[in-house]
C-alpha cells in the first residue's frame, strides 16, 4: 500500500506522444537550436503557402469564368423564350374613330400598335423549354415578368412522374468537419468583406436584385454574392426581348457552394503539397540539428567537465575532420583547453621551484638568527650577520624576480603592442650597457647591423620596448658574467630575412656544457663561473627572457661557438628571432 503524500500523479495523455519522441530521438528535439531550426523552417513554408493562397488568383478567375458561361447560357435560353414562349391572341385591333371617319370606298389598314407589340410571357409555354434547358446544369433559371413579379423558378419544375423535392434548411448545430472549418477559416480571411448578402425575394419580389432591374432596361448583368454561411453565389440577368422590347428578365443563379467546393478542393491540394512540404522540413530539421546541436552539446558538456575540475585531463571531442565551424571550434576548445592544463601543470611547476628556492635562503636565514645567540666572539657574531644580509638580500631578489615572472604574462596581454626599432633599442642598450662599470668586469661590447638594402624599418618588430629591452640586458648581462676578466669581449650583431629581424649575442666565456643547453632556460637554474659568489642570480632571468621572447611570437635560443679550425669551443652565443613588423 502506497503511503500518503507519495502517489505519483496520473500522467496525461497528451504527454505519451512526447515522451515516444524523446525516446526516439533524443534530447535533440527540445534543444533549443532544434526549436529555432524547427520554427523558421516551417515558418517559412507556412508564409509560403500564405501567399499562395492569398495570392492565388484561381478564385477570381474561375468567378469570372463563371459569369461568362451564365451569360452565354442566358443569351441562348432568352432567346429561346422570346421565340417560341409569347401569347398570341389572334385578333387584329381596329380604331373605331378612324372607321367613322371613312368616305365611300375607301378601306383601313390595321397598323399594329405599341401595345400589339407588347406580347406577354406565357408560363405555361415557358416552363417545358426551361426545363430542358436548364436541367442537365445545377443552374438555378428565374424569369421576371416586365413588373419585376416571379413568373417561373427551376427549382419548382417539375416534370411528369418526378417526385417533388424541396430542400430542408440547414441545422444550426451541425457538427463541422475539420477541412469545412479550414474552409471556413480561410474564406473568411482571404474573402473580400464587401461582398452583398444573398437573400431570397419575398413573394418573388425581383426589383430586390439590382441586375434584375438593369436587365429590364435592355442591360445584361452580373453580380457576386455570399450567402450566411459564406458561400459564394454568382447570379446574371438577361432581358427576355421580341422586337426589341423587353418581355422579361431571365436570372441565372450557382447554387451555394459550388465555386466553394472548386476553390476548397484547389485549396486542399495546396496544403497536401504544405503538409509534404512540413514533413519534409522536420526531418531536414532533425537531420540539420544532429550536425549541429549534438556535437555543440558534447563540446559544451566536456566544458562542463574541465570547469568541474576533474583529476585527470579531459579530452575534448575532435570534430576536426569537419570543415566548418563546428570543426574550427572543437579545434579551438581543445587548443585551448591543452593550454589551460599547460598552463596549470605550468603554474604548479611554478609553485613548487618557487616554494624549493625560497625555502632553501630561508634555512640559512633561521640557522643563521638562531645561532647568533650562541656566538660567543665578535668574529662569529659579525660572519652570522653577514649571512642574515646576504640571505635577506637573496630572498628579495628572488620575490623580485618571481613577481616580474608572474605578472609577465599578463601585462603583456594587457597592454598594446607598438612599433619597436630593434637597432635604435640595441644600440640605445649597447651604450647603457658600456658606461655602467662599477663593480663589474671591463668587457668590450661591440654592435654590429646588417642592413645593406639601406631600409630603415627593416628592423621593425611589433611588441613592447621595455621588455624586448630587457630580453637584450639579460643576455648582456649574462654573457658579462661568463667573459674572462681581462679580454672579455661581447658581439652583438642584428641582421633581418624577409619577415624575421634576428639578434644574436656572443661572448667568449668557456660556453655552456652540451647537456646544459637547453636547461639552461628552466626556472631557477644556475650554473655560475669559478669564483662568483653563491646566491648573486636566481635562475629567472634566461626563462623570463624567453618567455618575453614567445609572448612575441619568437624565439630565443643557445648554442656554443666553435672554432673553425680546431672546433675548440670558444664562446655562447643567443639568438633572439622576432617577426618583422607591418611596415617591414
Amino acid at each position: 500500500m502506497e503511503k500518503a503524500g507519495t502517489r505519483r500523479a496520473p500522467r496525461r495523455f497528451w504527454s505519451r506522444p512526447f515522451t515516444l519522441i524523446r525516446r526516439v530521438f533524443g534530447h535533440a528535439v527540445f534543444s533549443s537550436l532544434t526549436r529555432r531550426i524547427l520554427f523558421f523552417n516551417i515558418a517559412a513554408t507556412v508564409v509560403l503557402v500564405a501567399g499562395i493562397l492569398y495570392l492565388n488568383q484561381f478564385r477570381e478567375g474561375l468567378i469570372d469564368a463563371r459569369v461568362e458561361s451564365l451569360l452565354t447560357q442566358g443569351e441562348i435560353i432568352a432567346g429561346a423564350i422570346s421565340a417560341s414562349a409569347s401569347v398570341d391572341t389572334n385578333s387584329i385591333t381596329i380604331d373605331p374613330q378612324k372607321l367613322l371617319e371613312l368616305q365611300a370606298g375607301q378601306s383601313i389598314t390595321p397598323v399594329p400598335n405599341d401595345e400589339d407589340l407588347d406580347f406577354p410571357i406565357d408560363p405555361e409555354r415557358v416552363a417545358p423549354v426551361l426545363r430542358r434547358l436548364i436541367s442537365p446544369t445545377r443552374t438555378r433559371a428565374r424569369i421576371f415578368d416586365a413588373d419585376a413579379n416571379l413568373l417561373l423558378d427551376s427549382r419548382h419544375l417539375y416534370s411528369r412522374g418526378q417526385v417533388l423535392r424541396f430542400d430542408l434548411p440547414p441545422v444550426e448545430n451541425e457538427a463541422q468537419t475539420w477541412s469545412e472549418w479550414f474552409a471556413g477559416l480561410i474564406n473568411r480571411l482571404l474573402q473580400p468583406g464587401n461582398l452583398p448578402v444573398y437573400k431570397e425575394a419575398p413573394g418573388g419580389d425581383g426589383s430586390i436584385y439590382p441586375e434584375v432591374m438593369n436587365a429590364l432596361t435592355g442591360v445584361r448583368g452580373a453580380l457576386v454574392r455570399v450567402t450566411d454561411r459564406g458561400e459564394l453565389i454568382v447570379s446574371v440577368a438577361v432581358p427576355v426581348q421580341r422586337f426589341r422590347a423587353v418581355l422579361g428578365v431571365l436570372l441565372l443563379s450557382t447554387q451555394a457552394g459550388d465555386i466553394d467546393k472548386i476553390v476548397h478542393a484547389e485549396r486542399l491540394a495546396i496544403m497536401r503539397v504544405f503538409g509534404v512540404a512540413t514533413l519534409v522540413n522536420i526531418l531536414l530539421s532533425l537531420l540539420l540539428s544532429s550536425t549541429i546541436a549534438n556535437p555543440l552539446r558534447r563540446l559544451a558538456a566536456a566544458a562542463i567537465r574541465v570547469r568541474r575540475g576533474a583529476k585527470q585531463r579531459e579530452e575534448i571531442p575532435d570534430f576536426s575532420y569537419r570543415q566548418d565551424e563546428i570543426g574550427n571550434l572543437s579545434i579551438a576548445l581543445r587548443e585551448m583547453t591543452n593550454a589551460l592544463y599547460d598552463r596549470i601543470d605550468a603554474i604548479e611547476s611554478f609553485a613548487a621551484d618557487v616554494s624549493h628556492e625560497l625555502k632553501n635562503p630561508l634555512t640559512s636565514l633561521r640557522s643563521a638568527v638562531e645561532t647568533l645567540p650562541l656566538a660567543k666572539s665578535e668574529e662569529s657574531k659579525q660572519r652570522l650577520t653577514e649571512i642574515i644580509f646576504h640571505d635577506v638580500r637573496r630572498l628579495d631578489r628572488l620575490i623580485s624576480d618571481i613577481s616580474d615572472a608572474s605578472r609577465l604574462d599578463a601585462e603583456l596581454a594587457r597592454s598594446d603592442s607598438t612599433p619597436v626599432d630593434m637597432e635604435n633599442l640595441l644600440g640605445n642598450l649597447v651604450d647603457i650597457s658600456r658606461q655602467i662599470r662599477s663593480g663589474r668586469k671591463p668587457v668590450e661590447i661591440s654592435l654590429a647591423v646588417d642592413n645593406k638594402a639601406g631600409n630603415r624599418s627593416a628592423f621593425l618588430v611589433n611588441g613592447h620596448d621595455l621588455r624586448l629591452g630587457q630580453i637584450i640586458t639579460n643576455l648582456i648581462e649574462n654573457a658579462r658574467s661568463f667573459v674572462p676578466e681581462k679580454g672579455g669581449r661581447i658581439t652583438i650583431r642584428l641582421s633581418h630575412t624577409r619577415d624575421r629581424v634576428i639578434a644574436t649575442v656572443e661572448d667568449n666565456g668557456p660556453g655552456i656544457q652540451a647537456e646544459d643547453i637547453d636547461r639552461i632556460f628552466e626556472r631557477f637554474y644556475t650554473d655560475r663561473p669559478d669564483g662568483e659568489s653563491f646566491g648573486q642570480n636566481s635562475g629567472l632571468g634566461l626563462s623570463i627572457s624567453r618567455q618575453i621572447a614567445e609572448a612575441h611570437g619568437g624565439s630565443l635560443k643557445a648554442e656554443n661557438v666553435h672554432d673553425a679550425k680546431t672546433d675548440a669551443v670558444t664562446g655562447a652565443r643567443f639568438t633572439l628571432s622576432l617577426p618583422g613588423g607591418e611596415d617591414q
